[in-house]
């Protein structure tokens, strides 16, 4: 009777150790992969981090940056070395909905009969990079819109289903350039997170010459699968959040809707607000930037490190708080400040 009771202890116990047994291996095998990206884009740790958690967290991500920074080579080198079908998409004012998702063409086959076939479009690739989104029409960008967050076209009625992981990585030309299209809101709301990408120190650019500028550069190596990838995603939804992490995403979340938030100063400043998508990507991007870190849990200061990739591109300033100079950042950081 003793064996049988500590049967169900022993066995609970063992599943928790093959659980924790089974995170660390992913953590290290993506610690991994932060160093192989790491070793090709110089100086952008943070940007490094944060794209890897858009891709653990399952979403999509928005890269923000003057041109020459890096970005598109960053798209690139995640392909490589998670081992992803990527394709590349640039955008341009006369690119049409038809040239991403696909077309239908006239075919004649046996007999004289003629039949429609459907010729794939470049969405149909696992990671799917698409270079300065914002050159091209509106009517182009919403064409990503179904297939970002419904995972699927549809073109003459007919559904297609595409690849299974499917993340959009975009690049994005800052708004003040020519030439330029501001992203509708309803797109940028897919995006799990905006990431900002500066300019690198001046040691890191120094490296950066004396690499690419001598001899031929290393290419990335694969370090993992898309396997792995789907695996780490599964385990990333199942990493447990604790009551006062959950309290600290809603407290802020909704600290930045005009209606909702209790500060006045906030009110007059913020034309319109995060909505529950917001909370969401908040639940994902703090699992998989702990899982990242070799952490088995998130805390609040998870919250506050990745409020900003999370908000800035699902709020905005009124016309008056642009006039008296308030930005984004800092209504983000006293957002922080004050409800975590």
């Amino acid at each position: 009777m003793d064996e049988m009771i500590a049967e169900p202890e022993t066995n609970g116990r063992a599943a928790e150790e093959n659980a924790v047994a089974k995170a660390q291996a992913v953590a290290s095998r993506f610690a991994q992969a932060r160093e192989a990206v790491g070793r090709v884009i110089l100086g952008q740790p943070d940007v490094i981090d944060q794209a890897l958690i858009t891709l653990l967290a399952g979403g999509h991500a928005l890269l923000v940056g003057v041109p020459g920074l890096a970005k598109t080579r960053l798209v690139e080198t995640l392909g490589t070395v998670l081992g992803l079908d990527a394709k590349r998409i640039q955008f341009t004012p006369d690119l049409m909905p038809a040239d991403i998702v696909g077309s239908e063409v006239l075919e004649d086959g046996e007999g004289g009969r003629r039949s429609f076939r459907f010729i794939r479009g470049p969405v149909f690739a696992q990671l799917l990079m698409g270079d300065e989104i914002n050159r091209a029409s509106p009517r182009t960008q919403s064409a990503l819109l179904q297939a970002m967050q419904e995972r699927h076209v549809t073109v003459a009625g007919q559904r297609f289903d595409l690849p299974v992981p499917f993340h959009v990585l975009a690049t994005q030309n800052p708004l003040e350039y020519e030439g330029t299209y501001p992203l509708p809101e309803a797109q940028l709301d897919r995006f799990l997170l905006q990431i900002d990408v500066g300019y690198p120190d001046e040691d890191a650019e120094r490296r950066m010459l004396l690499a690419t500028t001598f001899g031929e550069e290393a290419p990335a190596a694969a370090v993992c699968t898309s396997a792995d990838l789907i695996g780490a995603q599964q385990l990333v939804r199942r990493l447990p959040v604790g009551e006062k992490v959950v309290e600290a995403v809603l407290r802020l979340v909704r600290a930045a809707r005009p209606d909702a938030s209790g500060d006045k100063q906030l009110r007059d400043v913020i034309s319109w607000g995060p909505g529950p998508r917001a909370s969401q990507a908040f639940m994902l991007a703090i699992r998989a930037k702990a899982l990242l870190e070799g952490r088995f849990a998130p805390s609040a200061d998870d919250v506050e490190a990745l409020a900003a990739p999370v908000l800035r591109h699902r709020m905005a300033l009124n016309f008056a708080a642009r006039a008296e100079g308030r930005t984004l950042a800092g209504v983000i950081a006293q957002l922080c400040s004050t409800y975590l």
